[in-house]
């Protein structure tokens, strides 16, 4: 079972975070931001994962903290999961439609962190979730977990269909690159490394 525990404790948050790949059982998600927490029972449903995350953050101030924090946890934990990458697919990608929405996600678990996100949104939070925190949130996931990580709006009007397009995207696309693939022999990389 490929599973990683992360446990980070700061002045501003103390998260605690359990992701296990190629796992159908229910997520466990208490961020304190009530619409991170959908997001990523989303992300997790959709990428055949178990999430678990316990969060407490200083949200008195302003999500920042907690949001950045959890993506860095996350990305930890997905590098720990996937272990030394021998035998995975690498790459992931999902073009999602949701509603209106149209969505490209596309990633490269190369070790080598990036990200693109043309995606635009128009109100300034969803919930309690500021919206521009989600750019910050998947970047910290991309420089944690070594990966390259795009993502394209080819349509959509409705703010959290745009969100939530995008985070079913990411599991999909994650599945994908974490797939195990009895053809590939070490990694797939001509390299020989993907770090």
């Amino acid at each position: 079972m490929r599973t990683s525990t992360i446990n980070r404790t700061t002045a501003e948050t103390d998260i605690r975070l359990t992701l296990t790949l190629d796992c159908q059982e229910p997520s466990e998600i208490d961020t304190g931001i009530g619409f991170l927490d959908h997001m990523l029972t989303l992300f997790a449903k959709h990428g055949f994962m178990q999430l678990k995350v316990k969060a407490k953050g200083d949200l008195e101030v302003d999500c920042h903290h907690t949001v950045e924090d959890i993506g860095i946890v996350l990305g930890d934990a997905i590098k720990e999961a996937i272990g030394t990458k021998e035998g995975i697919r690498r790459y992931g990608t999902m073009t999602l439609p949701m509603d209106e929405t149209l969505i490209i996600c596309a990633l490269d678990l190369s070790g080598r962190p990036y990200l693109n996100m043309d995606v635009t949104f128009t109100v300034p939070r969803l919930g309690t979730l500021d919206t521009e925190m989600i750019r910050e949130f998947f970047y910290a996931v991309s420089v944690h977990a070594g990966m390259n990580l795009h993502f394209v709006q080819l349509a959509g009007s409705n703010n959290h269909h745009i969100a939530e397009a995008m985070f079913k995207a990411f599991g999909q696309a994650m599945d994908m690159a974490v797939t195990v693939d009895p053809r590939i022999q070490g990694v797939r990389s001509s390299k020989g490394s993907l770090e």
